[in-house]
């Protein structure tokens, strides 16, 4: 198969893929992965897994960091320290901790299925932390939930978890030197990326704002868009013949444009790049998945999903109570961040080209992962019955909820609701009020609605999900949306 013939089939096979999963309403990462399966060396064998497709598949993998890096800045860290370095470091290093010492024992318990050392374990271990920041953040987004507690918290967990993977991507590959050489080699890895992050992050940003600066002057798109990729992949490069990772510069690069106030620009302009090269990404990730070994080792694979899955719902439920959380936001949380993530995969991906996890393990675990994924979505859909099953505080707050909602609507008449009291709801109450119209607004952000109510603005705690159940019971409102 020629490249053109290879690039149209990939083509095809993700179109097919995201079609598919857009009419399924599931994330389209799941898609990739299912199609790479499909077209796989294991499956159709239409395609193969070859050196070039997995070195470009990496870009995507550049530039998801690159996107993530652009969404940190020391004043979003400070404003949510306490879920990012309070339950998000207990996560992934309680995880890491209890993978590590499961996946050894394990190994002592069934040799013949699972052979394991404790570097091995270590780089499972990582892999197992992560959650899929892709599947959780969109599906939050449909829901409008990015500003509710348990969102909130959810958030702060994630941007945790990309900052555990900077780490992580030095450690894995240091874990494969021998024996007697690891120290150094884990000592050497955190030398040359904290002097590298130094130098770049001391006087990088002023470089990077005069720079983008010089280029935006030329009023050139076309210019501006080749002088981000060669940032991004300049940078890469660069780390990685420090004997570091692609990743690692890619996320460097966009930390640096983010200080600067051209990061919205590259943030629409980088999009296109990030989503088509990270689909590519999935792709080669589920042509790995060796289906025969699935079937033959069911059990195994079984155990590998439920396990996680419920003992990451348990642990970050717990956790988030010991935090201060409600019983209902604690079970919410640990529901959205139960599954395996995307950087899950790119951590097993490179605990196998460094020998530390053999072929014939990493497709049971690969398995076990995207099965975990593709249960995400019914999982979150489904949260607030489940919820409402095990939690029976939570059946009684939404009472007041709605019954407050109830209260403040039911005396009034033609008036609007504004779902949402952001920055764009916020100038149509203005406008409301000026032309005397009666409003009431609901909204998910607690801090919001008490800002507003301290205003004297008519703000509820709630979302649209709550005025459909009001007008099923009975509450008739005109609505304008």
């Amino acid at each position: 198969m020629n490249a053109l013939e290879l690039t149209l089939l990939y083509l095809a096979a993700a179109v097919l893929g995201v079609v598919v999963c857009r009419m399924l309403k599931l994330p389209a990462m799941l898609g990739y992965l299912a199609v790479g399966v499909i077209i796989g060396p294991n499956a159709l064998a239409l395609a193969q897994n070859t050196n070039s497709i997995r070195y470009l598949a990496e870009f995507g993998v550049v530039f998801l960091m690159f996107v993530i890096g652009l969404e940190f800045n020391l004043s979003k860290l400070r404003s949510m320290r306490q879920h990012v370095f309070g339950l998000g470091l207990l996560q992934v290093a309680l995880t890491m901790l209890i993978a590590t010492v499961g996946s050894l024992a394990l190994a002592w318990v069934l040799p013949q299925y699972w052979v394991m050392s404790w570097q091995s374990a270590l780089a499972l271990g990582g892999a197992l932390a992560m959650s899929s920041t892709a599947i959780v953040i969109k599906l939050m987004q449909e829901r409008l939930e990015m500003e509710s507690e348990h969102g909130k918290r959810v958030i702060g967990v994630l941007l945790f978890q990309d900052l555990a993977v900077v780490l992580l991507l030095v450690l894995v590959p240091a874990l494969a030197a021998p024996a007697d050489q690891l120290v150094s080699s884990l000592g050497l890895a955190a030398l040359k990326a904290t002097f590298l992050i130094a130098i770049l992050l001391t006087g990088g940003q002023k470089l990077m704002r005069w720079w983008l600066t010089l280029v935006a002057r030329r009023k050139s798109e076309e210019l501006f868009m080749l002088n981000l990729l060669l940032i991004t992949l300049g940078l890469a490069y660069l780390t990685e013949h420090a004997g570091l990772s692609l990743a690692l510069g890619a996320f460097i690069a966009g930390m640096l444009v983010s200080e600067t106030e051209y990061k919205h620009q590259v943030e629409t302009d980088i999009r296109p790049f990030h989503d088509v090269l990270l689909g590519l990404f999935f792709i080669t990730i589920g042509m790995l998945l060796d289906w025969r070994i699935v079937i033959e080792r069911w059990p195994l694979v079984l155990l590998l999903t439920l396990v996680p899955v419920l003992f990451k719902l348990l642990m970050i439920t717990a956790l988030a109570r010991m935090l201060g959380a409600t019983q209902g936001t604690a079970l919410r949380t640990g529901l959205y961040l139960a599954q395996a993530g995307e950087f899950g995969f790119v951590l097993l991906t490179l605990a196998q080209q460094n020998k530390l996890i053999s072929a014939s393990m990493q497709s049971p675990i690969l398995a076990s992962m995207v099965l975990s994924m593709l249960a995400t979505p019914f999982m979150i859909m489904y949260s607030n019955r489940i919820v409402m099953k095990f939690v029976s505080s939570e059946w009684l707050a939404q009472s007041l909820q709605m019954t407050s909602i109830a209260k403040k609507s039911i005396s009034r008449d033609k008036h609007v609701i504004i779902c949402g009291y952001g920055r764009c709801g916020q100038n149509l109450a203005r406008m409301l009020e000026r032309e005397g119209i009666q409003y009431m607004a609901l909204d998910l952000d607690p801090d919001r609605v008490r800002q507003a109510a301290a205003a004297g603005d008519s703000v509820v705690f709630g979302d649209s999900a709550r005025l459909q159940a009001l007008m099923a019971a009975g509450l008739r409102a005109p609505v304008r949306w």
